[in-house]
């Protein structure tokens, strides 16, 4: 969807549209920006900005409280329009999805006007614009959605995959991070086409992992299914404040009296079994870097979060705090599974 909570918001409030508008919180409560419409990027506005930030960039810049359950229920009709075309649904977001239409019997089997017909019945029905990017494989179609956009289709036919892939620049590949891509064209690698000349052994010995996904990418390869069920790996809560703290002692009473009693909650939605096997703590600084730390853990308790703390607190360097978090990595399910078996 193109700007999808800002678009929304400008289809059923008519006053919002031609003029730069953001979803998110507001600049006195520390809030960031979720996502902002086109007129705003204009100015450098951008999703995950802070708040304040987006206002000196753009001081006409009009910020509204999201409504997450009209998005929530805008996203649903959205599902049902997909639901016509093909059950092969793999959702990334309320508002993104991949689609499989490889066995579809609709429009011929052409996924190229089954993307157009979805474009179709999104404006009609809903108001709203999407974009789509049609391709062999999941990354590429990933990237041809973003080719396009706002309100536009882009499609990679099986013949042209090669030639499009060499020309990518790497920092369009779903999961090419900043710190990984300075890595990357410090090692003079800058787009596919470098990668795809380059020895497997040295970029799995430079890059681990990545170095092994950028050069099967980098040959057109991708092997992923859509995946119609998506195991939840953890759960988090965090709190931003509206004026930064700074000692343990601080961080601790957040922890202890808001993000503890908090993620107990979420934890027994998620897994009411609670079985876990790490335990984290984020941190965001005042300068607005952020660092985490996790330790092996099978059982959540408040008492092993204080040593994370200390730890975490280390990093600080005389810095204060304006963002403090809690995270649980989930034990697989295939472990639980093996794990009951073994009663």
């Amino acid at each position: 969807m193109d700007c999808f909570f800002a678009a929304v918001e400008m289809r059923d409030n008519p006053e919002y549209r031609n003029r730069p508008l953001a979803v998110g919180g507001s600049e006195k409560q520390r809030g960031v920006i979720s996502t902002c419409n086109y007129e705003a990027r204009q100015y450098g506005v951008r999703s995950a900005m802070p708040t304040g930030q987006a206002l000196k960039l753009c001081p006409g810049l009009l910020v509204i409280r999201g409504r997450m359950e009209v998005y929530k229920s805008v996203s649903r009709q959205i599902r049902a329009i997909f639901e016509r075309y093909t059950s092969l649904i793999e959702p990334l977001s309320l508002d993104e999805a991949y689609l499989d239409v490889t066995n579809s019997t609709h429009l011929h089997g052409s996924a190229t006007l089954i993307a157009e017909a979805i474009r179709n019945d999104i404006r009609n029905e809903l108001n709203l614009t999407a974009s789509a990017g049609v391709a062999p494989v999941k990354f590429l179609a990933k990237v041809a959605s973003d080719m396009n956009k706002p309100d536009g289709l882009f499609a990679i036919p099986p013949q042209d995959v090669q030639k499009v892939v060499d020309k990518l620049p790497l920092e369009k590949i779903p999961g090419v991070g900043k710190v990984s891509l300075e890595k990357l064209h410090q090692a003079g690698f800058y787009i596919c086409e470098d990668i795809k000349g380059s020895d497997y052994r040295e970029l799995l010995l430079k890059f681990g992992r990545l170095g092994a996904s950028l050069w099967k990418k980098s040959h057109g390869i991708d092997d992923r299914e859509v995946e119609t069920y998506r195991e939840r790996k953890s759960v988090g809560v965090e709190r931003t404040f509206s004026r930064n703290i700074f000692s343990y002692e601080e961080c601790w009473e957040v922890i202890e009296s808001r993000l503890f009693p908090e993620l107990e909650l979420r934890l027994e939605k998620a897994s009411p079994d609670k079985a876990i096997i790490k335990q984290g703590i984020k941190v965001k600084f005042s300068d607005f870097q952020q660092t985490t730390i996790e330790h092996v853990h099978h059982q959540l308790e408040l008492a092993y979060f204080r040593q994370l703390l200390k730890d975490v607190l280390e990093r600080q360097k005389g810095r204060e705090i304006r963002l403090l978090g809690l995270s649980v990595m989930l034990k697989p399910e295939d472990q639980n599974k093996q794990l009951n078996l073994q009663w």
